[in-house]
């Protein structure tokens, strides 16, 4: 296994280098997923990454996320709540349309499309594919982990492309953080990180590896203790341990109708894109946010990963996570229970039909 786990390090290491030569954006994370998907397609050796390794990364960007979430941040986004729940139900609601749309184009079952192409809250649409009766698991699992990596590759070059740029790009840029720097507040911060991931696991929530350090975090920053920012070299070996994780997760092979599923998973997470586009426009309008701001706000990615993008252009961090946020726990609490009914229903109007 030693040996694997150096291949696999050698693998997304020389992907994301070769993406930061091509000044690709996000090039940690694009490279390392790129290079270990192809990599582990052509390689003899089985390619290995320890699901700890993906949590660390992880770690690292709720911590980034918390500091974040000063107490300013955090009026601005109890503000804007209702607003979010709006935009998330219509999110949800645009997924669900897109999803009848391509069932019906495609000719497939619509429960599965539908679990395939919720937004965000990945392992819990798998586990409610396991638990609904009819659902082809592998074409679900394929579908939300095709429409992540599809909305990884895609979300960055539309935000670095022109019509996202605006003036606060030459805005004046802060020192680089040093590594000396860190020590000795970020001990305390880690311990808090640490209950807080505890805390999480305890509580059954999503994502605790995320949600514990921007909880710690972000009730330290509250309560007016300053963390250190962290070196670029740290949020890029995050970038790296997460990329390599997902690269690893595309299992293309194991697909029985490759062509039909792949059509699917690219149809359903472009549907997603643009709809997400769209809604960024009511927020651009109602609450004056730049476009890069109001974009990664609804994009239908992971949090961490458009929590990657707003790092690395500035973008308002806390009301990107704020969004986001939302989501994963309405998808988490809500989502699950209402489609089980829906589905229970639907399966009704088949037999009585």
């Amino acid at each position: 296994m030693k040996n694997n786990l150096i291949i696999t390090f050698l693998t997304a290491s020389s992907g994301a280098f070769l993406f930061s030569l091509l000044n690709l954006p996000v090039a940690f994370l694009l490279g390392a997923m790129t290079a270990v998907l192809v990599g582990s397609r052509i390689s003899k050796i089985p390619f290995y990454w320890p699901v700890k390794l993906r949590d660390a990364g992880i770690i690292i960007v709720g911590y980034s996320i918390g500091l974040s979430f000063t107490k300013d941040a955090v009026m601005l986004i109890l503000q804007k709540l209702p607003f979010i729940l709006l935009v998330t139900v219509c999110m949800v609601l645009f997924s669900a349309l897109s999803a009848l749309l391509i069932a019906k184009l495609m000719g497939v079952d619509y429960p599965t499309v539908l679990i395939g192409s919720i937004p965000g809250g990945l392992s819990q649409m798998i586990l409610l594919a396991e638990e609904v009766k009819g659902i082809d698991l592998t074409v679900v699992t394929f579908m939300q982990v095709a429409r992540l990596t599809l909305i990884i590759f895609i979300v960055p070059f539309l935000i670095f492309g022109p019509w996202f740029q605006t003036a606060s790009g030459t805005a004046y840029q802060a020192a680089e953080p040093l590594w000396k720097d860190l020590f000795p507040n970020i001990l305390l911060f880690a311990l808090v990180s640490y209950i807080g991931i505890l805390l999480s696991r305890r509580l059954k929530l999503p994502t605790p590896y995320l949600l514990g350090p921007i909880m710690g975090t972000a009730a330290l920053v509250i309560a007016g203790i300053n963390g250190p920012e962290l070196p670029a070299a740290m949020l890029d070996i995050s970038q790296l341990l997460i990329g390599t994780h997902i690269g690893l997760m595309m299992k293309p092979e194991k697909l029985k109708h490759k062509a039909k599923t792949i059509s699917l998973a690219v149809l359903s997470g472009l549907l997603l894109i643009a709809g997400s586009l769209l809604l960024s426009l009511l927020i651009m309008y109602f609450f004056h946010l730049s476009p890069s701001t109001s974009f990664l706000s609804l994009a239908p990615g992971g949090m961490d990963q458009m929590a990657i993008i707003a790092h690395e252009i500035d973008a308002n961090l806390a009301i990107v996570t704020g969004y986001q946020l939302f989501r994963l726990f309405f998808i988490f609490f809500v989502v699950p229970p209402f489609l089980k009914w829906l589905f229970y229903k639907f399966r009704n109007l088949e037999t009585s039909g």
